[in-house]
Order: structure tokens, then sequence, then C-alpha cells
């Protein structure tokens, strides 16, 4: 008997990773929508997360938080969504992973928000400026239709949504490389109903 899987999120949050990981999954799983404020800085959902974040997931009685670490358990949990990557494909899924959830969030958000890196400070920033860091992921998708070459794996799940908000909200400079990256995520049919989830989920908050 498959252990109950619960996800905590809200719509308006990274949540939508992971609910676009989940339906690529295509497992049953329990939504828990947490409200900013008072619920999600409080005693029952700090116990699941104490940094009073979503999106969050607990799989029997084991808890997982981080975009990345989430997208990277299930693809392990659940092998037969052929999420994982193959050996020899190991190296590619966990540079670019670790790769977007350090120097690639940091260098966008830093960016997004005016923190400029002086030329002397780059040594010490993790991910050197936010120019070198969008040009190396921009090169690897130039020949590479995918995370892991001409597969799509969870990998792409967590570095396409960066990619994928980055350019709709314009924090991301775009590329046609990454143009063409974020239309090949779009049409997935995981992705289409994840966003519709979420959307609805949203329109329905607005209103109450």
């Amino acid at each position: 008997m498959q252990e109950p899987l619960i996800f905590y999120t809200n719509p308006m949050s990274r949540g939508q990773i992971i609910r676009w990981m989940l339906e690529e999954t295509g497992i049953e799983y329990q939504q828990q929508i947490v409200a900013y404020g008072e619920q999600i800085k409080g005693p029952d959902y700090l116990a699941i997360n104490p940094m009073g974040k979503v999106p969050a997931i607990k799989h029997g009685d084991k808890v997982v938080t981080e975009c990345a670490a989430i997208c990277t358990y299930l693809a392990a949990a659940f092998p037969a969504a052929n999420l994982a990557p193959k050996p020899e494909q190991l190296a590619d899924y966990y540079r670019w992973i670790f790769f977007a959830a350090g120097p690639l969030e940091s260098s966008i958000i830093n960016n997004s928000m005016g923190f400029n890196v002086d030329p002397d400070q780059e040594r010490t920033i993790g991910y050197g400026s936010y120019e070198t860091t969008i040009r190396t992921l921009d090169q690897w998708f130039e020949n590479n239709d995918y995370v892991c070459g001409d597969t799509f794996t969870a990998a792409d799940i967590y570095v396409g949504a960066q990619i994928d908000w980055g350019l709709m909200f314009k924090t991301v400079t775009e590329t046609d490389n990454f143009n063409a990256y974020a239309e090949r995520l779009r049409i997935r049919p995981a992705y289409i109903s994840a966003k519709k989830i979420d959307t609805e989920l949203i329109a329905a908050m607005q209103k109450s």
C-alpha cells in the first residue's frame, strides 16, 4: 500500500513548481493550502517546516522541503514516472539542479532587487555575476533540448521553472535558447494541468 503523500502549498508561491512535478508523476496526493500570515507561521505548520515557507511534502512520516530537494526526491521515490536520470545523465542532472538552486536563483533575486556585484566582489559571491550566470546556462541550451540532453527529467521542472518564471516576470534576460526551452516545457500536459489547478485556486482565493 502506497504511503500517503501530503502536499503543503499556496498557489501564489514556489509551490507551483512542485504541483507541476506531482502532475508529471501522476501519483495521488493530498493537498493542504497554507495561508500566508498566522497559519504559515503557526505552530502546526512550523512543525512541518520550521522556516515557515511553502512548499513542503510529507510522504509517510518523512518531510521534504526545498523545491530542488522535493523534485529529486519524488523522481527517485516514484521511478515509474521516468523522471529520474539514467546513470550516464547523473552528472548533468545534479550539476544543473544545484546550479539553479544556488547561483541561478541567488543571482536572479539579487539582480531583480537591485543588488549589483562589483567586479572586486565577484570572487566572494558564489555566482560571480548575474551576467556570467545567465550566459553559462544559456550556452548549455544552445546544444541541448533539456538539462539531460534530449531527455526530459525532474531537473527540467526545477531549472525550467526558474527560466519560465524569469521570462514571464522579466527577471531573466530573454534569449533565443531560453525562449525555445520554455516553449518545449509549456506544451507538456502536466505543465498545463498544474497551471490550471493553481490558476483556479488563485481565482477562488481572490474572490473569498
